[in-house]
């Protein structure tokens, strides 16, 4: 167990407790040093005070959540706050439980029982998506103008959700789905990858067949079941000219139709071996002429650009690199 909280009283009550029942339990005084501690110890269980100076618990959570080697700590939130709109703020950063303070050690006990059990059953699915995970950044890598792709969709496509009021498991997918968009081209050859220019009609089937082989790939685990729309249908269109299934209107995803937008603007904007990037207000104007040939929804791409109006380094509240002078996506 790890226990985050700026109150040595209340880690001190909630140690002899968990101990006592046998748990190993070290904490940590504010949430910098909490975020470092569950990365060198690995916690089965986080509980973690929502009002800590300088970083909140809710920060907190938020960033064990989106990064893949914590997404799945359990992590419990402490409060002795009594704001209605806690759980769903709650809810929105991932946090598996809350507790109100004074805590009762039964319900503690009893809560952190179960999440224990959890963590033990999503251990083997957390392995399988991160290998999953890691097959994306090195197929990325096969490419040299495709550094940083993956965590740019991940970053654009959570920004824009975030703004449209997508919460939890959506916000989730988009994430997902950002990394593991083109986790198929594992079964595209290096001949057609990396081609140095317009790719024959024969090569472009085969190009196509990756989200086929991506959605293959990530079928049957739960965990990606909702990227699994993203990975198979980002490359669709509105008016049915996309790969591979040629969706109409709201048969596309809305999942999809936002990595979709993003994944051209970042391929647009960064070097690729056939032409050097093009400029964003290039690749806005690609985008609102995608528009006026009905492929994609206005509302969407406007909320995107809001996204690159209001980011400084920044998209949302998920740090990205500046647009790049050099990477390539497709």
């Amino acid at each position: 167990m790890l226990v985050i909280d700026d109150q040595p009283a209340i880690v001190d009550i909630l140690s002899r407790l968990l101990t006592r029942q046998g748990y190993a339990v070290s904490s940590a005084p504010d949430g910098h040093a909490g975020l470092r501690a569950v990365n060198r110890e690995g916690p089965d269980v986080v509980l973690l005070d929502v009002s800590m100076p300088g970083l909140s618990g809710l920060e907190v959570c938020r960033r064990l959540k989106s990064d893949i080697g914590t997404r799945f700590t359990p992590v419990v939130l402490v409060t002795a706050q009594k704001d209605p709109d806690l759980l769903t703020q709650a809810a929105n950063v991932g946090a598996d439980d809350v507790l109100g303070k004074p805590i009762a050690a039964d319900e503690l006990l009893a809560r952190v029982r179960a999440l224990v059990k959890l963590k033990k059953d999503t251990d083997n699915l957390e392995s399988i998506e991160v290998v999953m995970t890691a097959l994306a950044v090195t197929i990325e890598a096969r490419d040299p103008y495709t550094k940083g792709h993956c965590e740019r969709l991940a970053a654009y496509g959570a920004a824009v959700g975030e703004r449209l009021g997508l919460t939890g498991d959506d916000l989730r997918a988009l994430r997902r789905g950002g990394f593991l968009h083109d986790l198929g081209k594992i079964g595209v050859p290096d001949a057609i990858l990396l081609k140095p220019g317009p790719l024959t009609a024969a090569e472009y089937d085969v190009m196509k067949r990756h989200t086929i082989v991506g959605d293959d790939l990530c079928a049957g685990l739960l965990s990606l079941k909702k990227a699994r729309s993203i990975i198979r249908h980002h490359h669709e269109c509105l008016d049915g000219s996309g790969y591979p299934d040629g969706l109409r209107g709201d048969a596309v995803p809305l999942l999809a139709q936002i990595v979709g937008i993003v994944d051209v603007f970042d391929a647009l904007t960064t070097d690729r071996l056939y032409r050097p990037a093009l400029s964003v207000d290039t690749a806005r104007d690609h985008l609102r002429d995608d528009v006026q040939r009905g492929r994609r929804r206005a509302d969407l791409i406007e909320c995107f650009f809001q996204v690159l109006r209001d980011s400084t380094g920044r998209i949302g509240r998920h740090v990205v690199h500046p647009i790049p002078t050099s990477g390539r996506s497709g």
